[in-house]
């Protein structure tokens, strides 16, 4: 019997969308670089690159993958605007970008307006915001929520106090936020933050 040819599996990314991919974590770890997740020494990309991760396991684009390593560095990195991310990423990813952002115009990383304001406000745009920015800030979220969950676990109920928000507040925010994204992402996704919910309410609680 002939042999079969053996053909080359076809690239999942493309060449031009790995090479935009790339430039993203590099512009992110630079503007990153210094700093780390909260109460940590944990180098604050590694929230990113889990972001980005969850993005392409439930389907993401590529773009929507690059908002991911992208999402904060408007928020927390004063030497960034909207304008500049749409010259270097395009329209797209800095759209996406701008719905994942809790903060009002004229905030900054260390001057910020209330945190109840921010997080009120943003739920009501969460609501009506495109699916491709919901997934975005949906994967967000699932990490913090998996985070916040294991370092309770393991530090205890005290570990919640390095934060400007209360217990109850974190509580109410993200069980609300589970059950706003749900019907917008993937189902595997909307079961994970309800139940990360539910554990970190357990957690919290009184």
């Amino acid at each position: 019997m002939p042999r079969m040819k053996k053909t080359e599996p076809k690239p999942v990314i493309r060449k031009r969308d790995a090479a935009e991919l790339g430039k993203a974590l590099r512009f992110a770890a630079e503007k990153h670089g210094r700093q780390a997740r909260k109460g940590t020494r944990i180098p604050y990309v590694s929230h990113l690159l889990h972001v980005a991760g969850f993005v392409f396991e439930h389907g993401g684009s590529v773009d929507q993958a690059i908002a991911a390593v992208l999402h904060d560095v408007v928020e927390d990195c004063d030497d960034v605007t909207d304008t500049i991310l749409r010259q270097r990423f395009g329209r797209e990813v800095a759209a996406l970008v701008k719905s994942c952002t809790d903060t009002f115009d004229g905030d900054s990383r260390d001057h910020k307006r209330p945190w109840m304001e921010r997080k009120v406000r943003y739920l009501e745009h969460l609501a009506k915001a495109p699916r491709a920015a919901v997934l975005v800030s949906a994967c967000d979220k699932r990490h913090n929520l998996g985070a916040l969950v294991d370092d309770v676990c393991r530090e205890g109920r005290p570990y919640l106090n390095r934060f400007n928000s209360s217990a109850a507040d974190q509580v109410w925010f993200y069980s609300r936020f589970a059950s706003i994204v749900e019907g917008k992402v993937p189902p595997r996704l909307a079961h994970e933050l309800h139940e990360l919910a539910k554990a970190f309410a357990e957690l919290a609680g009184p």
